[in-house]
């Protein structure tokens, strides 16, 4: 019989001869470490996403951008969320005009989902999945010189004309046509009756200042192609970060990312006066075993941490393979109940340790909160500044295969 690990840790925990070992083993009845009960469902870490602090954060985007329509970013796993948890529920709001991946597997899911919005490959497009795409009636993103000799034989294929965006380059350095060659060659594109022109984008560095001579670049060009009669479609350029600092940037729709989930791209204390995100996402996971140390007792690889004192210590199912961060140990904590525990150690592949304290204040089985809107002091914000890392970095490495419950 082939077990998953999941499976081979519910066998073990529930078997008749696990329980017979823990009643009769008298050096564990007499211990100061506890583990799991036989009776609990899962040992996993877990992400709940809340529609509610999506729903209020789509509303606060909009009114940030003039209630222009949004364009909604779902790169990397919809930020972690998982794609089509989190796009299933945006896909309801009237506020959200499209979505915007940047791998084409990424956009053909949401297809193949049901969602019948607007979706934009902001990415590559693989000649073995191009016909696809464009008979799924999603938009590709036109950025090289040779765009038009790729996206021909895809065209016929396919049947029908490509629905493109034209991606410029206006200092980024990274995708796009570069702004000074771009004007002959969107005319040449556009004028092709395999091609339909629906959109025109950019990507800012947002270093302030350079920003706005991104934007003066992008502006002239467009003006210059619509006075050369070479269509533009709807304009966009407005990442979260160009929500908040940029409004001359909102042009027909944005096209934010991370503010939908309910983080803050640049400046959270600024950012949070102009109107203020909630999580929407928790990661969560269970304590497996409480136990005491004496003083000089050590804990992690390395013993990274020796305590002391006479203190107990937390082991969470949680570790780095699962996204949470290793440097955690920084100073992060860790939500159980209403108080706050430091993360201590090393945070290991599977497991996690916190500090309890002098008393023992939690049990096994207890759930730990290790980032969301519970508290603060958990907020993905507070916790990549406390850490040291982007907060892009907190969510885009969950782990895909961490189990999403819709809250």
């Amino acid at each position: 019989m082939n077990l998953s690990r999941r499976s081979f840790f519910q066998l073990a925990l529930v078997s008749g001869l696990s329980r017979k070992l823990i009643r009769s083993s008298p050096a564990r009845a007499k211990s100061r470490v506890r583990v799991l009960p036989s009776e609990t469902r899962s040992i996993d870490p877990w992400i709940e996403v809340s529609r509610d602090a999506l729903r209020h954060n789509t509303q606060q985007v909009s009114r940030l951008a003039g209630g222009r329509p949004i364009l909604a970013v779902v790169k990397n796993n919809a930020y972690g969320l998982g794609l089509g948890t989190a796009s299933d529920i945006l896909a309801d709001f009237p506020e959200i005009g499209g979505f915007a991946g940047v791998k084409a597997s990424s956009c053909l899911k949401l297809r193949d989902r049901g969602i019948t919005k607007p979706i934009l490959l902001m990415g590559l497009t693989p000649d073995e999945d191009g016909a696809e795409l464009i008979i799924q009636d999603i938009q590709l993103s036109a950025y090289t010189p040779d765009a038009l000799e790729r996206l021909t034989p895809l065209v016929r294929k396919a049947g029908k004309p490509a629905s493109i965006h034209f991606y410029l380059d206006t200092g980024m350095g990274r995708m796009g046509m570069p702004f000074r060659q771009a004007l002959p060659w969107m005319k040449t594109v556009a004028s092709s009756p395999l091609i339909s022109v629906e959109g025109t984008f950019m990507a800012f560095t947002e270093e302030t200042e350079f920003d706005l001579e991104q934007l003066n670049r992008f502006g002239a060009l467009l003006d210059e192609a619509k006075s050369h009669g070479t269509p533009t479609g709807h304009i966009h350029a407005a990442s979260s970060n160009g929500v908040y600092h940029l409004p001359e940037a909102h042009f027909d729709m944005v096209r934010p990312g991370i503010a939908l989930y309910g983080a803050y791209p640049s400046r959270p204390a600024e950012e949070r006066e102009k109107a203020k995100l909630i999580p929407a996402f928790s990661l969560k996971t269970s304590v497996v075993r409480v136990a005491r140390l004496e003083k000089g007792d050590g804990v992690s690889y390395g013993r990274n941490y020796v305590a002391d004192k006479p203190i107990w210590v937390a082991t969470l199912s949680i570790g780095h393979a699962d996204g949470y961060s290793r440097r955690a140990v920084d100073g992060a904590e860790v939500l159980i109940g209403d108080r706050l525990y430091p993360v201590i150690g090393a945070v290991s592949a599977s497991h996690t340790i916190v500090e309890v304290g002098e008393e023992q204040t939690v049990d096994v089985g207890d759930t730990a909160s290790l980032m969301g809107p519970e508290h603060p002091r958990i907020h993905p914000n507070h916790f990549a500044d406390t850490v040291g890392i982007s907060v892009y970095d907190v969510l885009m490495h969950m782990n895909p295969d961490l189990e999403r419950v819709v809250v």
